[in-house]
């Protein structure tokens, strides 16, 4: 094996984009209903219930590289839009994207295409420190721009309060989670392509 495809194997696992577009519209959907599941692992809370969207989000932002990443996000989005109960305790339809979780929403593709980013340049499973960095980052750009669209609806310290605060820890254990399982594909990865 050379030294650019043993780069390439640890920055994407999967290695989706040197696979066929059958393949790559498969680990779409396939990404999409593994969204979808995560969406239904919840704790209700108001206004903005937590889920295993983001460790989903950030996974498969790893996993599939930052375009595909969010493409699949996007496309997951866009059945929620559509009505499909993919979101938050199975919900659906537009008023998602206007409510107190649209922040949260938009801010899924983008941080999918960062972790990617960050995977590609080295924060991958071959440094489970920077992946875990990488998933970290992740999880602060939702909230972030989660809690920035929710401040508008409630005002910026209950935004915090009940946008940010409640989900710090989460996003840690999420991020850990993100980062061993990005470590076990690499692996997984590496071995098989030995």
């Amino acid at each position: 094996m050379t030294q650019s495809s043993t780069l390439n194997v640890a920055a994407n696992p999967l290695n989706l984009q040197q696979r066929s577009l059958a393949w790559q519209v498969t680990a779409v959907v396939l990404g999409t209903v593994f969204l979808a599941v995560s969406s239904y692992i919840e704790v209700p809370m108001v206004p903005v219930p937590i889920t295993m969207q983001t460790f989903a989000v950030a996974l498969v932002g790893a996993l599939y590289g930052w375009r595909l990443g969010a493409i699949t996000v996007t496309a997951w989005l866009v059945e929620g839009a559509m009505g499909f109960p993919v979101l938050a305790g199975g919900a659906g339809g537009l008023a998602h994207f206007a409510g107190p979780t649209a922040g949260y929403l938009f801010a899924f593709p983008i941080a999918a295409a960062a972790v990617g980013w960050l995977v590609e340049k080295g924060w991958n499973g071959n440094h489970l420190f920077l992946a875990f960095l990488a998933m970290l980052i992740s999880n602060a750009i939702c909230l972030v721009l989660g809690a920035t669209w929710l401040s508008f609806m409630i005002g910026a310290e209950k935004a915090i309060a009940f946008g940010v605060t409640p989900f710090l820890l989460g996003a840690v254990l999420k991020s850990g989670l993100g980062a061993a399982t990005l470590k076990f594909a690499t692996w997984g990865s590496a071995r098989q392509r030995t």
